[in-house]
């Protein structure tokens, strides 16, 4: 148990963490469009659901091959810096949109959804790590939960506002352009914002061994409890990512809703999810983190089985349930992967954000969908991806080293 009387946030340091905080949101915001975009780009390029994967494959990609060198760039020119330059790309890679659908082709908008991905490696690089360290360890995951909120709202913001303006009642569509030119602007505001505030860097102070000493790699390596949260880490990755971006197809799938209709259902669904961050970062002050994420990921498990076994209303409701359980984890994993790391944080954290790469786990659920014809089925790759999530809790439970 943790102790309730242990701080949140060290009070030098609230000013940073509600600036650090709005990211949170902006890039919440940006991956929750692609779960709209899918079905989007699927009805008006008349492609199939593998083929629109590609917009995850791209985005998610970005933070595949860019994760290393921001994890360099912000070790060398510190957290501050890495958030400017990943917002100065994830603006442009925005407005790109306005040019590019001048072309008018899917492969100039899965460009920009690269160059997207490449600012949000950063923003996440920096961000994640740093809102860890601005308090005690102890109430770590508990502090990350509770940024990650706002990453929920965004997400929710996200899927309703943008899917009311795709998926109109009345069978139009809207222009895509639209929702990457606004917030294009925005994020460049918050760049200059960024530009001129002060964020302290925070030096590490529990590893009595520095960074030159020995690589660090394999330091990291060395870590078993590192590279178990790694594993579990991209598990969790491909399944929430897939559920996301999966998630209209199936309700539209079954028959159970509309494209609007779904788009609305899945905005309610992130709703939940950002109460249970809520929620999990205020009984984490409490709770150990891994006992709560055992628990959460035995959850995912049931909410996965009863979606495939195909019960109609009963597996649109699991699925939605999956949504409170699931909550909780990106953080609470990232967090518990960092720990005892000290010097070698900002390095760990650049190979956590290789992590989403698993939303390229889409396709995968892509492709059993329109190879089987069964709409279901696909669940199985999040369900094993639970399962990881559970095993990697379970270990830090039973105090495994």
């Amino acid at each position: 148990m943790t102790s309730k009387k242990q701080r949140l946030i060290d009070r030098q340091y609230i000013v940073p963490f509600v600036l650090i905080t709005t990211l949170f949101f902006l890039w919440g915001f940006a991956r929750a469009i692609l779960d709209v975009l899918n079905k989007h780009f699927q009805d008006e390029l008349h492609i199939s659901i593998t083929q629109s994967s590609l917009i995850q494959v791209t985005t998610y990609l970005g933070y595949f091959l860019m994760a290393i060198p921001a994890g360099l760039f912000i070790n060398r020119f510190g957290y501050r810096r890495g958030v400017v330059f990943g917002l100065v790309l994830f603006g442009a890679g925005a407005l790109s949109f306005v040019p590019g659908m001048q072309v008018g082709t899917f492969n100039v908008f899965l460009a920009s959804l690269f160059v997207i991905g490449c600012g949000l490696v950063f923003l996440e690089t920096a961000a994640n790590p740093y809102v860890t360290e601005l308090g005690p360890e102890a109430t770590a995951s508990s502090r990350l939960n509770l940024s990650q909120t706002f990453n929920g709202m965004g997400c929710f913001m996200a899927t309703f506002i943008v899917g009311q303006y795709l998926f109109r009642t009345d069978g139009s569509s809207g222009d895509v352009t639209v929702p990457y030119m606004v917030m294009g602007i925005v994020v460049l505001l918050v760049a200059v914002v960024f530009s001129f505030v002060r964020l302290p860097e925070i030096t590490a102070v529990n590893d009595t061994a520095t960074e030159e000493e020995t690589p660090r790699l394999p330091r990291l390596f060395s870590h078993r409890s590192f590279v178990f949260g790694l594993l579990a880490l991209l598990a969790y990755e491909v399944a929430e990512i897939s559920i996301n971006s999966y998630f209209v197809n199936f309700m539209t799938g079954e028959g159970l809703m509309s494209k609007n209709t779904a788009s609305v259902v899945i905005s309610l669904a992130l709703v939940i999810f950002m109460v249970g961050r809520f929620v999990c970062s205020w009984v984490m002050r409490s709770v150990r983190a891994e006992l709560m994420l055992l628990y959460c990921a035995i959850g995912t498990v049931g909410c996965m089985v009863l979606v495939m076994l195909h019960l109609g209303s009963v597996s649109m409701v699991a699925l939605v349930l999956n949504y409170l359980f699931e909550a909780m984890m990106f953080p609470t994993i990232f967090s518990l992967s960092l720990r005892g790391l000290g010097h070698l944080t900002k390095s760990a954290s650049s190979l956590l954000m290789m992590t989403p790469v698993g939303g390229c786990g889409f396709m995968l659920m892509g492709w059993l969908a329109d190879t089987t014809g069964s709409m279901s089925l696909p669940f199985i790759i999040p369900l094993l991806g639970y399962a990881v999530v559970g095993a990697f809790a379970y270990r830090l439970v039973a105090g495994k080293k």
